[in-house]
Order: structure tokens, then sequence, then C-alpha cells
């Protein structure tokens, strides 16, 4: 079978790497010169709206996917319409809004904090006094890895966000003060069967994500996968997606979905009996779904701008290194690496001493 994967970043080229065992042949299309997934495929080197290379792109595979949920809505209906894109175009147009996200999860009963759309400056200040203070100003579109975002404490900090954010629709968020975030992994097959991985503990610094570590037997598992539950049967999901939760009070809040595979499960290459990657691919390959048991304990710690030496990294028991093949800069996710151990006072004590290489990598 040949994948068609839009875009060709690292969770294209991890896709890939899982899929080689299975039998499976692959096919991108990004704009990108640096396209790190591009040496494990086909690579069209064009933009997201180049009908003939879309074209192309779709005569040459059997389905098509993507590996970030900013492709162009007009991209993704001309390759829906010549061969099944999966997860359907509905789940990326309710994934690039935070809008419509929020407006689903209230229509599914899934809590959220308050939200009100703002188009101009004088929605903002009415959203500030209906919502109150602290608050996150965000634009609903492209924002990532903490980009596209402010945080209001006081009246004082909403002209130099709103100069810095207001030329495009925006929501303003209430501030959660959470005690942790949580991710749920969740993959549905063409069948609707489903599974879900154990719930993982995130933790952003600058928000982009540092570690994720899986949580078994969270309190909080049951309730995440009955919400993760409800979003990917109410769009006909086909694959994985990863629904990310604030927890305060003990309570789950709805922030964001990503319909695709993520961050947060990059763990599953070496904790899960089965991975994300090989997942989200059985799911659109109509394969039966593979065990998402834990196999020990495990947590992933992203490199950010740089990586350790690895020499450094190697002389860790338990840890397993992957370079994304990608020209080191600030604030890039340029790999990370998964630590495993058969305990986890051993997993406390080994990701110590990656979490120490990292940070003096990046200092």
């Amino acid at each position: 079978m040949r994948i068609g994967i839009l875009g060709a970043g690292q969770l294209g080229r991890m896709l890939a790497l899982a899929g080689y065992p299975l039998d499976f042949d692959f096919v991108f299309l990004d704009p990108a010169t640096e396209a790190c997934a591009a040496p494990l495929g086909t690579h069209f080197r064009a933009a997201y709206d180049d009908e003939n290379a879309l074209s192309a792109f779709c005569g040459s595979i059997d389905v098509a996917t993507y590996e970030f949920e900013n492709v162009p809505a007009k991209t993704a209906e001309f390759v829906s319409a010549r061969v099944p894109l999966l997860p359907a175009p509905i789940a990326l147009s309710v994934g690039q809004d935070r809008l419509s996200e929020k407006t689903l999860f209230d229509q599914l009963g899934i809590p959220v904090p308050r939200y009100l759309p703002v188009s101009t400056r004088a929605d903002l200040d009415r959203a500030v006094h209906a919502i109150g203070l602290p608050a996150v100003l965000k634009t609903r579109r492209l924002g990532y890895d903490g980009k596209g975002q402010a945080v209001l404490r006081t009246p004082q900090d909403l002209d130099a966000a709103w100069a810095r954010l207001g030329t495009q629709p925006l929501i303003l968020e209430a501030f959660v003060a959470f005690e942790r975030e949580l991710s749920c992994l969740a993959v549905r097959d063409k069948n609707g069967a489903l599974a879900f991985y154990p719930v993982v503990e995130n933790v952003h610094r600058d928000g982009i994500l540092r570690t994720a570590t899986p949580r078994a037997n969270d309190p909080l598992q049951t309730q995440a996968e009955e919400y993760a539950r409800r979003v990917v049967d109410h769009l006909g999901y086909v694959g994985v997606l990863a629904f990310e939760f604030f927890v305060a009070g003990g309570a789950l809040y709805g922030n964001e979905i990503a319909p695709r595979v993520h961050n947060s499960g990059h763990w599953t290459i070496e904790g899960a009996e089965c991975s994300q990657f090989e997942n989200h691919l059985r799911a659109i390959a109509g394969l039966p779904l593979g065990s998402t048991a834990l196999r020990g304990h495990s947590a992933m710690v992203n490199f950010i701008g740089a990586a350790p030496d690895n020499a450094a990294l190697a002389a860790i028991p338990g840890v397993h290194i992957h370079h994304y093949g990608k020209t080191p800069k600030p604030q890039r996710k340029v790999g990370h690496a998964t630590v495993t151990a058969d305990s986890a006072a051993e997993l406390a004590e080994r990701l110590r001493r990656l979490q120490d290489l990292v940070r003096a990598a990046e200092s």
C-alpha cells in the first residue's frame, strides 16, 4: 500500500519509520526544502495549492493522511475528492479553529474554560469584562507551541496584546490555574473500534512541550477516554487523535485537540506494545488496531534548539535516541529521547540524568 502524507516533518518521518515493517511505501507533499521525512519516500516539493502537484500526489497513492492540522481546507477538499483522506476534512476544520473546538466541546458536554470570540478591540473589552482577569488571548488559527497568544493579567496588558494579535480573529479564554496538563491519545478504526493509551502528563516551558510521561491507572483515565470518545465518534474519526486537557480542582477541562499523531505520544514507540504511529497507519489502512498497553515505565524528553551528544545520551541505560535530521535553531524541536525502566524509581533516576543533559545542550 502507498500512503500519502501531507507534510514531511518529523511526524511524517516517524509515520514512515513505523510503516516500512508493514510493507507500506510513502509519498510526501511539502513545500519545504528541508523536509526531514523526504529521505524516507517520494517527495513532491510543491505548495499546498499547486493542483498539478496535488494531482500527481493523489495519482501515486492509495490513501492519504496528514501530519499537521494546518493543511489548507482547499487542499484537503482537493485530495479527498480523489483518494480517501483520513482523518476526514471535518476533523481538520474543527482542529484548525480554537473557537470551533470549544464550541464542539460545549455541544458534547465536555467542560471548558469560559471563552468568547474577539473580532474587534471593543469585543476584547467586553470579553474581559465578562470573563475577568487573568485571561488568555489567542489567535483562533495557526497558533502552536505557545505562539499566537498573550496572557492578560491586568487591564494595562490589553493594548499591547491587541497590537500584537489584533489583525486576525481571536478568542479570549479564562486563565486556568491548572494542577496538571494531561493528554489522551485515542485511535479509532474504520469500523468504529476504539483504543486508548494511558493518559500522558505533560510539562511545558515557554509554551513548548518538554517532557511527556504516561500515567498508568490515573484516576482521570476513564473520564478522559469518555471525552475523547465523544469527539471521535461525533467526527466519524479514523486514526490517532490527541485531546489535551487542563486538570484543575481534580477535574478535566478541554483545551484543544490535535487531529493527528502527537508529540505527547512519542514515548509509545518504545513504551507501548504498538506505537501511536503504527496504530494510526493500521487505522487508515483498514488493519486491526494494535495493543496500547504499556511496556514497563517510560518518559519522553524533547530536544529543543539543540541535541545532547550521542555518546552521553547512550551512556544512560534505557535511553532511545531520535534525531529528526533538522538544522538546529532556537525553539525548534530537533529530536527527542525516550527513557525506559522496569520501576518508577529507576525511571526517575534515568529521567533526571536525561533532563540534565538536555538542559546543558540547550543552554
